[in-house]
């Protein structure tokens, strides 16, 4: 098993800190080794009181790690201070693992987590060597030096962090009004990586993103499908979060998602949408439902159930996973669909009027299949999340209509009332 190293603060309400980057190196599959820069006493509802440790215990941390561990990735979080900041730096100059820098200024719950000294040193002495910087908005405007209000901003902050020194920036969205989305700037390209807004602020989210990062480089990933891997991870730690306070609720930063219960759910459901389908309205290959897992990257994350076969498998041969994994990437809670025929001439028998359906244009000219960026596209630009996505192909051939919803049974129920529901 690989390593990968945190260097951050202690919090003891554990929902952040160096609690949450070990939860998060155990569930990407790293081992977690640690150095202790501030211990803290807070909770979900406050800070209230930050402890820096001494640079020689710092120090001491980290060598201990270094002389002993063969660290493949790692992230800094809480560093504090300037003392703290030279501190790391020096002991990790000679070293050649990714390194993610979180430049963590001010927690979830609006306490100031860092001192005057701290900017300065942060971009003088570890910024350039730095493989990623992952700053917030309002951390982003600080290193920048300029307001961020929309994507442009981010653009060009993530730009101006990149030439302090760092050789990539990911300037998160979180804070930012508007569609969700995060820039990062590696120096070849600005890619927008777009996301699902969820209506709450959790705490530890900045946390869990830098630290599952780090863990995917310390796996050999590229940067590039690390963000991607980690961004995933997030969402799935949103659609689980729960609450262990009386203050701000917690992101589940070790989530693991469990594929027996999304099978059992799957198997329950499907037979029982195979029998409600009436033969016009039945695929020529049988009715077909998916279901997947929180936070899935590709077909393999997909359970299938197929009339044909009778029986839910994951990564099913043949699958459709564009679609679904196009959804999930704009909307992560719509993790069930069901495909069912579109019949363009007698729309006027099903009860399709009670939902919000979104009909996919043709693929541009010359295209046979369709990009799933413009699915995402389609979606977004609808400014709501769809019930049934109706595949508008080419004039004679058939067209299919995906019902969409956040489990089978929903999904379940949604197909009884377009197939019995007739006009409300």
């Amino acid at each position: 098993m690989r390593t990968a190293l945190t260097i951050a603060g202690s919090d003891s309400g554990g929902g952040a800190g160096i609690q949450a980057d070990l939860k998060s190196f155990a569930a990407v599959g790293v081992h977690g080794t640690s150095v202790i820069t501030c211990v803290t006493a807070q909770n979900t509802k406050a800070v209230t009181s930050i402890y820096p440790l001494p640079p020689s215990e710092i120090r001491a941390q980290l060598r201990a790690v270094l002389d002993d561990f063969e660290v493949r990735g790692a992230k800094t979080g809480m560093l504090y201070s300037a003392e703290i900041v030279q501190t790391v730096a020096r002991e990790v100059h000679s070293t050649d693992f990714p390194l993610v820098v979180d430049p963590v200024m001010v927690a979830t719950v609006g306490a100031r987590l860092e001192q005057d000294d701290f900017r300065d040193a942060l971009v003088e002495r570890l910024l350039p060597r730095a493989n990623l910087v992952t700053p917030n908005r309002r951390e982003a405007e600080r290193l920048a030096g300029f307001p961020i209000r929309g994507i442009e901003d981010m653009e060009a902050a993530a730009r101006a962090i990149r030439k302090l020194g760092a050789r990539a920036a990911l300037v998160k969205g979180g804070h930012v009004a508007g569609e969700l989305v995060d820039v990062l700037d590696d120096g070849r390209a600005v890619r927008r990586f777009r996301g699902f807004r969820f209506a709450k602020e959790l705490h530890g989210a900045g946390c869990t993103l830098a630290a599952s990062i780090a863990g995917y480089l310390a796996q050999g990933q590229s940067l590039i499908r690390a963000v991607e891997s980690g961004r995933r991870r997030v969402a799935a730690g949103f659609l689980a979060s729960y609450r262990a306070g009386r203050g701000v609720e917690i992101i589940n930063s070790h989530v693991q998602p469990d594929r027996y219960e999304v099978w059992l759910a799957l198997t329950r459901a499907a037979p029982a949408l195979s029998r409600a389908v009436p033969p016009r309205l039945r695929p020529p290959q049988g009715t077909e439902m998916i279901f997947a897992l929180p936070g899935a990257a590709g077909a393999q994350d997909l359970c299938t159930w197929r009339e044909s076969e009778g029986v839910a498998v994951f990564g099913a041969p043949g699958a459709d996973a564009r679609t679904p994994l196009a959804v999930l990437h704009v909307n992560p809670t719509l993790r069930a669909s069901a495909t069912l025929m579109y019949p363009r001439k007698n729309l006027r028998r099903l009860g399709l009027d009670r939902f919000t359906v979104l009909t996919l244009d043709r693929p541009s000219a010359g295209r046979g299949d369709r990009d799933d960026r413009e699915i995402e596209r389609a979606i977004v630009e609808a400014g709501t999340a769809p019930d049934v996505l109706v595949d508008a192909r080419d004039e004679g051939s058939e067209t299919t209509m995906r019902i969409l919803g956040e489990d089978p049974q929903h999904v379940l129920r949604k197909a009884r009332r377009i197939v019995h529901g007739g006009p409300s």
